[in-house]
């Protein structure tokens, strides 16, 4: 039997969800007197709280990557990559407690602008440079995932869908600005919690319990939790995965304007941090959903894989398959799980078009026109969201040619992100790297990553670097394409890479080794070089010397405030109230991090979160 297809309920819960995204957008653009300030439009007057906030950062975690890529990820190599839950804890805990600090209480828009007060502004240029070439490059994947499951799956129109999907997205992002973001987040993450339910629950109905479900996995090689292999050429290990998968997650979660901009937006610093904290539960409870999707599409098709019986085209295309194929009696929930899949995608997007504008605002146009009124600001900022909302349409094109999803987002944030970690963990750790370090290594940092990076890309990993798990068509009606082969699927599909791969040569040594490391170790790999490259650059350029302002640092005492339960003495008020350089002009910081309530010490002594410097 073959499975069913879009019904014109599918399309109203569709429809209805891109409209009350696009809703709030609009009540955000006048609620509270509106957008009339930067400030309002690109940090929501740093007036959030953290249950919204820690909502919007699990929403922009679980995009449509996330939704179509990680079940099917599971599916093909198993349950191994639930180790990064482990990872999720450290990725937290490293951003709540060695950068949030610092970040909140310079009272920065941009995290670039920290480059430039810890070194100078030409490491804040090619930072910001950095996070938008990453950015783009990154959300036109974001954006041309679901298209693509949709064209292929439901017939719905490739670029029609990418089209909506950026315009949409563009259109309450330019009007409502941080909260609309921030709101449209927390009512999407319920949409994709919903669409991730209805296939598990219809699958378990459909399996006949949760037991079979296991059990096959089990018998399949799918429950493969522990792999302790130490070669950091295998794709996924519990290692690659742990020291790897932190790496890379923590140059989004820790020093990435996108994420980063939205828990900065919090009134108080212990909001930001509890943002932070609720919303690993969030990245946990999607893991879950995630691998029990993969683990019960494994389960329906372990003797059928639709892939090899050439029925969908690529990996990411096997959730709306089954989607189609379990739910086809229900309508109305196959658009249920769509609109989840395009909410992961509007979460993303709308926080990248925000953080796009928030740099280029405050990064490369604020510092050189110094006369712009607020007012002129904010429009300024809302001109940029609408620029970026269509570069981003436009660089979705770019994803066409890209692989597997999944890898291919975390590629990206490798190669990229790597380096700006290792800047920024210079900067917050390490006293004695001057500019001159932080540049040498930068550029090496980023050297290293590119060349290995792009050189996986050219030549990918042999299958016994990926390990993918045997699936098989035995089970397939009779005259099927692929009927009885049993066969084993390779990581990449044809791609960008076969059509850079030179016809007829031979893969060279550095293929099998240099080209053939984990992509996850990608971002360790830049980060490390860049630190250990900027330190020995800079003791050798006489960075020892250098007198550097502890605000600029993570001390001591950020750890020891959050074990203080009592009221702050008076030294540490005064210290709070005497902080004036982080308000001054030529610091590029005029953006005071704390609020009036915190600030009125004298009114509000329980209201100061312990000491801050």
């Amino acid at each position: 039997m073959g499975i069913g297809h879009f019904t014109v309920w599918d399309y109203v819960v569709f429809g209805a969800m891109l409209l009350v995204s696009a809703v709030i957008g609009v009540y955000y653009a006048f609620a509270g007197g509106g957008q009339q300030t930067s400030k309002d439009f690109l940090m929501g007057g740093r007036s959030m709280n953290a249950l919204p906030v820690a909502l919007s950062l699990t929403a922009s975690f679980m995009s449509a990557v996330t939704v179509l890529g990680t079940p099917a990820e599971i599916y093909r190599f198993g349950a191994i990559f639930c180790i990064f839950a482990i990872t999720y804890f450290l990725v937290v805990l490293i951003s709540a407690e060695v950068f949030l600090p610092v970040f909140y209480r310079l009272g920065i828009t941009s995290t670039y602008e920290y480059l430039e007060l810890r070194f100078n502004k030409y490491l804040r240029l090619c930072g910001t440079i950095l996070f938008i070439i990453q950015t783009i490059l990154y959300t036109g994947i974001v954006i041309y995932a679901p298209a693509l499951a949709l064209n292929q799956v439901t017939g719905f129109d490739l670029w029609g869908a990418v089209v909506t999907t950026g315009v949409v997205c563009t259109f309450y992002c330019t009007l409502g600005g941080l909260k609309a973001v921030v709101w449209t987040d927390v009512f999407q993450v319920g949409i994709m919690v919903a669409g991730f339910s209805s296939v598990i629950i219809r699958a378990v109905v459909v399996q006949e319990g949760i037991g079979r479900i296991l059990n096959d996995s089990y018998h399949g090689g799918r429950l493969n939790f522990w792999d302790f292999n130490p070669n950091p050429l295998q794709r996924h290990t519990f290692w690659t995965i742990l020291i790897g998968g932190t790496f890379t997650w923590t140059g989004i979660y820790g020093v990435n304007q996108s994420q980063v901009q939205r828990y900065i937006a919090c009134k108080t610093r212990f909001q930001a941090k509890l943002s932070l904290y609720i919303n690993l539960l969030g990245l946990w409870a999607i893991l879950v959903c995630a691998m029990f999707c993969g683990l019960a599409m494994y389960s329906i098709y372990h003797d059928c894989d639709p892939w090899t019986a050439k029925r969908v085209s690529a990996p990411d295309q096997l959730m709306p398959y089954l989607v189609l194929d379990i739910l086809q009696d229900f309508p109305g929930v196959p658009g249920l799980f769509v609109a989840s899949a395009y909410s992961g995608t509007l979460s993303t997007v709308s926080s990248s078009i925000n953080a796009l504008a928030a740099v280029t605002v405050e990064d490369l146009i604020k510092p050189y026109f110094s006369s712009l009124s607020e007012k002129k600001l904010a429009w300024i900022s809302k001109g940029m969201s609408l620029f970026y909302g269509g570069v981003c349409i436009a660089m979705a094109a770019l994803a066409s040619l890209l692989g597997g999803l999944l890898q291919a987002a975390l590629s990206i944030f490798g190669m990229v992100g790597g380096p700006l970690l290792g800047l920024f963990s210079l900067g917050i750790l390490s006293p004695f790297a001057n500019p001159i370090g932080a540049f040498v290594g930068l550029i090496g940092g980023f050297t290293v990553s590119l060349w290995v990076g792009i050189g996986a890309q050219i030549y990918p990993p042999l299958p016994e670097r990926t390990m993918p798990l045997n699936l098989t068509t035995i089970g397939c009606d009779i005259g099927s394409p692929g009927t009885g082969s049993n066969w084993t699927a390779t990581t990449e599909m044809p791609t960008l890479t076969t059509l850079v791969r030179l016809q007829g040569t031979e893969r060279p040594v550095l293929a099998d080794y240099w080209y053939s490391l984990s992509y996850l170790y990608f971002s360790t790999l830049g980060t490390l070089v860049t630190v250990l490259l900027g330190m020995m650059v800079s003791l050798l350029t006489g960075g020892i010397k250098q007198n550097i302002d502890r605000k600029f640092l993570l001390t001591k005492e950020d750890i020891l405030s959050n074990f203080s339960f009592s009221k702050p003495k008076t030294n540490e008020k005064v210290e709070v109230l005497n902080w004036k350089p982080f308000t001054m002009a030529e610091e590029g910081t005029d953006n005071p991090v704390f609020n009036h309530i915190e600030m009125n010490v004298t009114e509000n002594k329980e209201k100061v979160n312990g000491p801050h410097v």
